[in-house]
């Protein structure tokens, strides 16, 4: 017998199977930790939020998330992309205002992340304006760099969660990445 799948464990928890919700546990966080550690390994040696505390985080505001019914495991590690970046964005801001000026945000390698937006590494701060800004002008190319840069998915997974072919999605990441690269390289 098979092992169920994330997909599978998912729709049982969300029909009130707690035993999924064990199962799933250490699947989800495994894959959570993966994503959380690549993100934080462009960080400055010392960085106060660490792999684990990211995981934690996102992972606590996930189980309080009774009401969503979870579609697949694109759909959830979706979810997951938009809580990191809120979580580490709101760190990164934190940081600032403790600093008040003086000091630098937390970097972040987006070369590391498929060459997002080439050999500079914006703060998340800026990044977070810049999709913000994005997504005013087309909400769906900013959903495309949310779940590639902060899910980790695919470009097939990104298709299935946003209900396009492949080849718009194609298309959205690389316009999306030029229009980063112009507005994050104007902002320094």
């Amino acid at each position: 017998m098979t092992p169920p799948t994330i997909t599978q464990l998912l729709v049982a928890w969300n029909q009130g199977d707690q035993s999924a919700l064990e199962q799933l546990t250490p699947l989800v966080y495994r894959e959570l930790h993966r994503l959380a550690h690549d993100y934080l390994k462009g960080e400055r040696q010392g960085h106060i939020l660490q792999t684990t505390a990211l995981v934690n985080e996102a992972f606590v505001r996930l189980l309080d998330w009774k009401q969503v019914e979870w579609q697949d495991r694109a759909h959830f590690f979706g979810v997951s992309a938009t809580l990191m970046r809120h979580i580490l964005v709101q760190f990164a801001r934190e940081q600032q205002a403790s600093k008040r000026g003086g000091g630098q945000a937390i970097q972040v390698s987006l070369s590391e992340a498929a060459n997002v937006v080439g050999p500079n590494n914006p703060d998340l701060v800026a990044l977070d304006d810049a999709l913000n800004e994005l997504e005013k002008l087309n909400s769906r190319q900013a959903r495309v760099i949310e779940l590639r840069f902060f899910g980790g998915l695919s470009m097939e997974e990104i298709a299935e969660v946003i209900q396009v072919s492949l080849g718009t999605v194609s298309r959205d990441w690389r316009i999306a990445q030029a229009w980063l690269q112009l507005q994050l390289s104007a902002s320094q």
